[in-house]
């Protein structure tokens, strides 16, 4: 990234705020109810971590950098030190954006990267660690979108932020329209197929979304942003009529999250290979 351009989305970040989200969404503040703290610094080769799910060992993460780099899965421990390289040569890392994980260890990557909005060759890689030479393709084009790339103002195709939640997956967009800052939710089968995918939810945020996960529970969704995390509860369905809290975050480009639990987090960023622990606070 160009050193000005860098600074620029620093300071975008830095004055980052919830107050929109708040006003339009119904969001309260998180600042009362989360904490951060500074865990772990992942190394060089780590340097576009841009998704997480849980490893096979306690305390371990999976993760992988975004497109254009090698096709490799990297099992680190929560102090950010590569454990495992799984090599992946059957694929191609044309944007790989997220990880979700099933209930049965499978792992989903999320080939979905889309920045100029233009790509019809979206897919999600679903494999197993312990099964390497066992892998599905799960393709998906989007219902909504009649243009490749659509016009400025209609730019709602891009996606990094996939979680599985009972056998499916849900993606959700990274908005770069010039007209609006809703969000929007569609939901694919978790097996092999070609499917074409309308929104079924949408919710405002000022902020692009770069991750999400859902609590093991099932209960609570969060959003990353850069800047905020945005908290749902989904007890009752996946959808976005419960907003819970924002939390303002903005220590630079975060785009990977993952519960470790029902109520704590870890999250990454890119630039600095940062992992940070969000814990809910224990009255």
């Amino acid at each position: 990234m160009h050193k000005l351009i860098w600074w620029a989305f620093t300071l975008r970040v830095a004055l980052c705020d919830c107050h929109n989200e708040k006003k339009n969404v119904g969001f309260v503040n998180g600042k009362s109810v989360y904490e951060m703290v500074k865990i772990g610094q992942l190394p060089p080769e780590l340097g576009e971590t841009s998704g997480l799910a849980l490893g096979r060992e306690a305390r371990t993460f999976w993760t992988h950098n975004d497109g254009d780099n090698p096709a490799e899965l990297y099992e680190v421990n929560d102090e950010g030190k590569v454990k495992t390289v799984l090599k992946l040569p059957q694929f191609k890392n044309i944007d790989w954006e997220d990880l979700a994980q099933d209930t049965k260890g499978n792992l989903y990557i999320a080939d979905l990267g889309n920045n100029a909005n233009q790509r019809k060759d979206l897919v999600i890689h679903k494999i197993n660690p312990n099964e390497l030479n066992k892998y599905e393709a799960i393709r998906v084009a989007y219902a909504d979108q009649k243009a490749f790339p659509p016009p400025s103002a209609e730019q709602n195709f891009d996606c990094e932020a996939t979680v599985w939640h009972q056998n499916k997956l849900y993606l959700f967009s990274k908005n770069r329209s010039t007209t609006n800052r809703n969000v929007r939710m569609y939901a694919v089968p978790d097996s092999a197929g070609t499917y074409t995918v309308a929104p079924i939810d949408s919710v405002y945020s000022k902020a692009m979304v770069t991750a999400a996960d859902v609590s093991p529970d099932g209960k609570t969704l969060v959003l990353l942003t850069y800047g905020k995390l945005l908290f749902f509860d989904v007890s009752q369905g996946m959808n976005f009529r419960k907003p819970l809290y924002c939390l303002k975050f903005a220590q630079g480009q975060t785009e990977a999250i993952v519960f470790i639990n029902n109520e704590d987090f870890i999250l990454t960023n890119e630039q600095k290979g940062e992992m940070f622990l969000g814990s809910k606070k224990r009255l």
